[in-house]
């Protein structure tokens, strides 16, 4: 069984008095009822003294316009939000509000009754009216991301959005001359992310010998990841050093050209040859904060990282253990391995100061992605027929994995993107989890984003949880067609589908930033339009596939209360709710109603995580 640490918030012991009752004192001459009223006031005054410290951290957050939404279908829009301590208190109209938290009556804590009830007007009491324009909702989560690798991009070489190859190339070039250590010493690795060769025309893969077009670049130790982050770009140097290439690699691919010779991609597990050094303490600290910092300013309360790796769980443990958290963590712990694992990460539950860090999840994968043609297809791909993808682990190992994992007591998270893999991991959870209450187990398919429609009916029917994407479909709906075909395309990133055939309602979203991009919003924007950013689609202003478009509501529940769901957290957060976390945020305008155009200009005003501000300002 793997080890269980749970830490839970208790009281401090008050130190046992040690002070004894002078014997000068059995012989007071003051008179007894003069004692006796000067104990009630003192009592009194103790009462009052400990009441208004409990209640100076209350606060009400009100809207004047209605423009608070709750995700609570009891209560879908309040005026106000009480804050005490760090859950919410209240919610309701701003006088009810003010009539429950500005007068309130003292209960004595001792054990005689006093002939009069001490009320107390509470001056400290703060109501803080937000703009009429701006909206409070929950605090959004992210429910699929990876992390460190977002920090990693954002402080070395960052590709994303690079329109040509020639365009990443000299991006690369101006990074190595502002880096003067780089420039003077070429057994410096350099490293970045974001490439995607479908953006470019002709969408074909790069290749190592590009690098040695390039004066500052040729005989250089370049490994660039894609977009994806399942495929690497390296330079021929790297070749060198990863020495001997086997012929095969299982669960992964090295592309080579018509003559067996490498071309520099490497595909899923083949990326794992190229010998880079292990990140320093110091590195994966400084990509963790800056992270953090993006995640804060953009409204993210929670994050899922998405495949914790054992250096990084320690290193989150030691952030949770000396000071708070930025903001909630929950990890999929993850080790490169086909032998059951689970007994060798810590079982991490309310953890920490603020009691922020929690892993109770596993992360395996089932196959690779459609953007470098590692999904799992049950046919070819139709514009490259000699693949039909690969099973980055195969179906009697994941099998094997599952059935430990889940009788080990782990929620279980596999990556599924093409309809072979998410087939072959449907079988197996159908196998492993039937007869058992699937609701207390929860286990997730990562992307599924490619399904034939049998199987997106099944999902819901087992109750298998589908985390999903929404930018994949924007992403990827330019290229997506041509490479699946006109009837395997029903079954791609089909949102509403998956929602609608859900036993329990829910869909969690995300970004898998930084394959995407890190803001919730453009999430949000791509599940309500599936439109680009700039409102286009390859179906027209309708956006990609309109059927599969989800309301706003759905949205907004997708990245609040059902990624609350899929962390088993539902019951502290995910919606503004009496008695959950007070975790919410502003932003400067109602992205339930304004035209869509517009959502994408959205600012977030405060982020809130505890009752505390961690972002902005109230």
């Amino acid at each position: 069984m793997p080890s269980t640490v749970k830490q839970e918030s208790s009281s401090p012991a008050g130190k046992a008095s040690t002070n004894k009752q002078n014997k000068n004192d059995v012989g007071s001459s003051s008179p007894p009822r003069f004692r006796s009223w000067v104990l009630i006031a003192a009592l009194a005054l103790g009462v009052f003294s400990k009441w208004s410290t409990q209640q100076s951290t209350g606060y009400a957050v009100c809207s004047m316009s209605n423009n608070i939404y709750t995700v609570d279908a009891a209560n879908p829009t309040v005026q106000c939000i009480v804050v005490r301590d760090t859950r919410i208190a209240d919610v309701g109209q701003l006088a009810d509000v003010k009539a429950r938290w500005h007068q309130q009556t003292a209960s004595p804590a001792f054990s005689f009754q006093l002939s009069w009830s001490l009320y107390f007007w509470q001056s400290s009491f703060k109501v803080i009216f937000v703009d009429p324009d701006s909206v409070v909702l929950p605090g959004l989560a992210d429910a699929h991301a990876h992390i460190l690798e977002y920090g990693a991009m954002k402080l070395n070489v960052d590709l994303s959005g690079c329109t040509s190859k020639q365009e990443a190339l000299e991006r690369l070039d101006n990074y190595v001359k502002s880096h003067t250590d780089l420039l003077n010493d070429p057994s410096y690795w350099i490293q970045g992310m974001g490439w995607d060769q479908n953006l470019w025309s002709p969408p074909e893969f790069p290749r190592a010998d590009d690098f040695d077009t390039h004066p500052l670049l040729r005989g250089r130790r370049i490994n660039l990841v894609h977009v994806d982050c399942h495929a690497a770009w390296v330079s021929n140097r790297v070749l060198q050093l990863i020495g001997h290439l086997p012929e095969r690699v299982e669960g992964g691919e090295i592309i080579r050209d018509d003559s067996g010779k490498p071309t520099g991609i490497l595909v899923d597990k083949a990326t794992s040859l190229v010998p880079l050094p292990p990140l320093s303490k110091e590195e994966m600290s400084q990509y963790f904060d800056r992270a953090m910092r993006d995640a804060l300013s953009v409204g993210l309360t929670s994050i899922h990282d998405a495949s914790t790796e054992l250096d990084v769980i320690e290193l989150y443990k030691e952030y949770a253990e000396s000071k708070k958290l930025p903001l909630r963590l929950y990890l999929m712990g993850y080790v490169e391995s086909n032998e059951y694992w689970g007994n060798q990460i810590p079982r991490l539950v309310n953890y920490g100061l603020g009691q922020r860090l929690n892993l109770r999840s596993i992360k395996l994968f089932a196959d690779g992605m459609l953007s470098s043609f590692g999904a799992a297809l049950l046919e070819p791909y139709t514009d490259n027929p000699s693949t039909n993808g690969f099973m980055r682990t195969q179906p009697e190992i994941l099998a094997d994995l599952v059935s430990q994992f889940h009788a080990d007591g782990w929620q279980v998270n596999i990556h599924c993107t093409g309809d072979r893999a998410n087939h072959a991991v449907l079988d197996i959870f159908e196998n492993v989890f039937s007869g058992s209450n699937i609701t207390e187990s929860r286990p997730r398919i990562e992307h599924a984003q490619i399904m034939t429609l049998d199987d997106l009916e099944r999902v819901g029917r087992l109750g298998v949880i589908p985390s999903v994407q929404p930018t994949y479909a924007t992403n990827d709906m330019w290229y997506a067609e041509r490479r699946l075909g006109p009837e395997r395309i029903k079954g791609a990133c089909a949102y509403r589908t998956l929602l609608e055939t859900s036993q329990t309602g829910v869909l969690p979203l995300s970004s898998d930033f930084p394959v995407g991009g890190i803001n919730p919003l453009l999430g949000f924007y791509a599940a309500v339009t599936r439109l680009s950013i700039s409102g286009q689609s390859p179906h027209g202003p309708q956006g990609w596939y309109p059927n599969e478009r989800l309301t706003r509501a759905q949205a907004l529940k997708g990245m609040t209360l059902d990624a609350a769901y899929a962390s088993f957290s539902e019951s502290t957060l995910g919606s503004l709710t009496v008695g959950k976390q007070a975790d919410f945020i502003v932003l400067d305008r109602d992205i339930m109603t304004v035209p869509a155009s517009e959502i994408l200009e959205t600012k977030v005003v405060a982020t809130v995580i505890d009752g505390e501000v961690a972002y902005g300002s109230l």
